[in-house]
């Protein structure tokens, strides 16, 4: 029965959303069949659950990694494509996406479901915002999507409330299947590698398929190695790194940022700038309105935009500022730190996303501009006075809700007093 509540979802929702990522086409598609082969590769898994009894943890991350490798690769498609035009589609998919690692969690994993699918909604809503007066099938996939992890929730709580439910009179479970085919190569090139995913929830669950080689890269510590035990030891320095105190999974570190050149370059309609270090002086001139530019990982730099195009993104970049005319659609900041923006003339949308410190310099004729913000801080508007002046306004972070009986929940800014 719990299988065949899976395969419910799969054969409803879920082939909905497939079916229309096909008539999108392009990125969409091809992210859509990663994501059918993750579903699948559930499916398989908990067709085991249902006829076997729970094996050794071993054996279960064996069984785990199918789901886990194929979560992996639809997280990195999107990062590969971060200069498609359908990115916030690629991305609505790999935040919430990790819903299928609820197989992991315990003793809650409906709840867990629930997050992952508003951790996507950040960027359905862009999608809603940006097709729906263009096209409405990118409206129903939105709606595909988010129904397909809908019922996710609602058949997690119903059959596995407090955990994955093994049988409890199958056989043991046969040895796990040998390790498919990895992913095909996405069709564009890498622009990002080296992207920061260190805020995917599925990396945990992706760090658990090392099993028994967890343990593999811990150097055992002697007592001559031990300066409580060898007093020589202190008059040096000490002869390894204390262990940290925050809480650590395996042998996961912090990922290496790789250092690359600075790149200035127009590919089409994309003016791309990325690596840019201490550059104060760099003018994207001769623009069109279908223009885009995107900036990634530019670090104490300005870059000045004259004329009016499309939109700007401004995505991992710090202390790096942007001057620019005319927005057809937006501005977009995304896991940025310390970075401003000056309009001169129109932007319609200002959106903000994990980002911590953001100045945004208004002009008369942007006064009606709307700014969303998601899972940021520090944030700032600054609106001209009319004699060369500013009066700057701090964006709320701080929100109290409460219930309302027979209507819902009620949600308040909380104005800081400080």
């Amino acid at each position: 029965m719990s299988l065949q509540g899976f395969l419910d979802i799969v054969h409803g929702p879920l082939t909905q959303y497939l079916a229309i990522s096909q008539q999108i086409g392009g990125d969409v598609a091809h992210h859509s069949t990663l994501v059918k082969r993750a579903f699948d590769a559930q499916a398989e898994f908990l067709k085991t659950a249902s006829q076997c009894r729970q094996p050794g943890q071993n054996e279960l991350l064996q069984y785990l990694k199918p789901t886990s490798n194929e979560i992996e690769g639809i997280q990195q498609f999107r990062e590969k494509n971060r200069t498609s035009p359908f990115f916030n589609h690629l991305s609505a998919i790999s935040e919430s996406i990790p819903a299928l690692g609820w197989v992991t969690v315990s003793p809650a994993p409906a709840p867990y479901v629930k997050e992952m699918n508003d951790a996507g909604q950040f960027y359905t809503n862009r999608v809603l915002k940006d097709w729906k007066e263009k096209d409405k099938k990118h409206v129903d996939w939105v709606k595909s999507w988010v129904q397909t992890l809908t019922e996710l929730q609602a058949f997690v709580k119903q059959n596995h409330t407090t955990g994955l439910v093994w049988s409890k009179t199958g056989g043991s479970a046969p040895p796990p299947p040998p390790p498919g085919c990895p992913p095909p190569p996405p069709p564009t090139v890498d622009l990002t590698a080296g992207g920061d995913t260190s805020n995917d929830r599925s990396a945990l669950f992706a760090q658990i398929n090392q099993g028994a080689d967890i343990t593999k890269g811990l150097k055992k510590v002697s007592s001559e190695m031990q300066t409580h035990k060898n007093p020589a030891l202190r008059q040096g320095p000490a002869p390894f790194k204390p262990v940290s105190t925050k809480p650590t999974y395996g042998n996961i570190s912090a990922p290496t940022v790789v250092e690359k050149p600075p790149s200035f370059t127009r590919d089409g309609k994309k003016w791309l700038i990325e690596y840019q270090k201490g550059k104060h002086d760099l003018l994207v001139d001769g623009v069109e309105m279908n223009n885009v530019v995107y900036m990634f990982r530019c670090t104490d730099s300005t870059v000045t935009v004259k004329g009016k195009l499309n939109s700007i993104v401004l995505d991992s970049c710090k202390k790096t500022s942007v001057v620019f005319e005319n927005l057809v659609s937006s501005v977009e900041f995304i896991n940025c730190q310390s970075v401003q923006m000056q309009v001169l003339g129109k932007v319609p949308t200002i959106s903000i996303d994990k980002t911590d410190g953001c100045q945004i310099y208004l002009s008369p004729e942007s006064l009606e501009a709307e700014i969303v913000s998601s899972k940021s801080s520090e944030m700032n508007v600054l609106v001209p006075k009319g004699n060369g002046d500013y009066t700057e306004y701090p964006v709320p972070e701080q929100y109290k809700t409460v219930v309302v009986p027979g209507k819902g929940l009620n949600t308040s800014i909380i104005e800081n007093k400080g």
